[in-house]
């Protein structure tokens, strides 16, 4: 697997790293993500680049969110404090996520680029600002955000 971006770099130093350190834990969550990226690279059939390994890391950190939701509402705390750990693990490598504020400003600024009027402008506005906060902010945030934005008489 020829990749050289600098995530892939730290994400295989990390991996190496805990192996040498015997750390179960962090070794089986990075390997689940090198599994991940391999997987992506083999169906793009080409070296993934920096913003794709990113998408990757991400998409995992979402999922280990939505399952401590899960095991949370199952009663699971000992598969919640697992997945935890992975998040954690996975957010050493994710860039500072943004706050509301930050996000909102984005929004605002997103939505007077595309001259976005209403909410049937959801799209302009999402195709403006998702490749500036891809893997920077959560998605769920930025399209409520983009919504109200949007909607008549919602002050912004």
């Amino acid at each position: 697997m020829s990749q050289e971006t600098a995530l892939f770099d730290r994400l295989e130093k990390a991996f190496i790293e805990s192996m040498k350190a015997r750390d179960a834990v962090r070794t089986s969550a990075l390997r689940l993500v090198k599994a991940a990226l391999k997987n992506k690279q083999i169906d793009k059939r080409a070296p993934l680049d920096e913003g794709e390994v990113l998408q990757v890391v991400s998409s995992l950190a979402k999922q280990r969110r939505e399952s401590i939701e899960q095991f949370q509402a199952g009663g699971r705390q000992d598969l919640v404090d697992k997945e935890e750990v992975e998040l954690r693990i996975l957010h050493e490598f994710l860039p500072q996520e943004l706050g509301e504020a930050e996000v909102r400003a984005a929004v605002e600024a997103a939505v007077a680029q595309s001259g976005a009027s209403g909410p049937k402008d959801m799209g302009k506005v999402m195709a403006v600002l998702m490749p500036k906060l891809k893997g920077r902010a959560d998605g769920k945030l930025v399209n409520t955000l983009v919504r109200e934005a949007l909607s008549p008489g919602v002050p912004n």
